[in-house]
């Protein structure tokens, strides 16, 4: 049987992850479609919270019961995970009480996930074979970092080398650039020591192989 599986990330820059939930499907040996609905881009545009996401998702969908399970990403932006976990659970059981859901809460915000990896970085800065210093954290600091989209902005600058006009195109392809980022993310490097992703992909095989 294959589940249906409707994910909800916070931006256009997010939807990438849907690549891993299906890797992680195939490796607990569950078949899987995921939907990944567009909701910025409707005219009346849902508000922020996780109920309204889910609400007009729902919505959106042909049969009330279109879905076996939700995957919805939610930064922490400094609150504790719990507090996340709690905020999407209420969501969930009060718009669709009879939906599996799995949260995912990078600490702080996705970013922390994508800076610990110098090789992907060089390649998406157009500048592969750099050695210069990119001065990423250690994977055990990564989730104390005040800012992490501005520490890989950075980093990807820094990577590309360029200055100028030259500079100035690689910042502007930043969500780009992020985007490719999350695609190619080694799920078995350097993120697997982040107790957000081990959260994440522990709770997702958990819930995959229950249903």
């Amino acid at each position: 049987m294959t589940l249906r599986v409707l994910y909800l990330c916070e931006g256009s820059s997010d939807t990438g992850l849907r690549f891993h939930i299906e890797a992680i499907a195939v490796e607990t040996g569950r078949e899987i479609h995921v939907t990944v609905p567009d909701l910025h881009r409707l005219p009346n545009k849902p508000g922020h919270s996780v109920g309204d996401k889910l609400r007009v998702a729902r919505q959106l969908s042909h049969d009330a019961d279109e879905y076996d399970l939700v995957v919805i990403h939610r930064d922490s932006d400094g609150n504790p995970p719990q507090t996340r976990r709690d905020e999407i659970a209420d969501a969930v059981a009060s718009v669709s009480p009879s939906l599996a859901h799995v949260p995912v809460i990078p600490v702080r915000m996705l970013e922390a996930w994508l800076i610990l990896d110098p090789r992907a970085i060089r390649e998406v800065a157009g500048n592969p074979n750099g050695r210069v210093s990119l001065k990423l954290p250690k994977p055990n600091r990564a989730e104390s970092v005040a800012d992490p989209k501005a520490l890989l902005k950075q980093a990807i600058a820094t990577a590309s080398e360029e200055k100028g006009r030259g500079l100035k195109k690689v910042q502007a392809r930043f969500s780009e650039n992020r985007a490719r980022l999350l695609q190619m993310l080694d799920r078995e490097g350097p993120v697997k020591q982040l107790a957000s992703w081990q959260s994440f992909t522990h709770d997702l095989s958990e819930v995959l192989s229950s249903l």
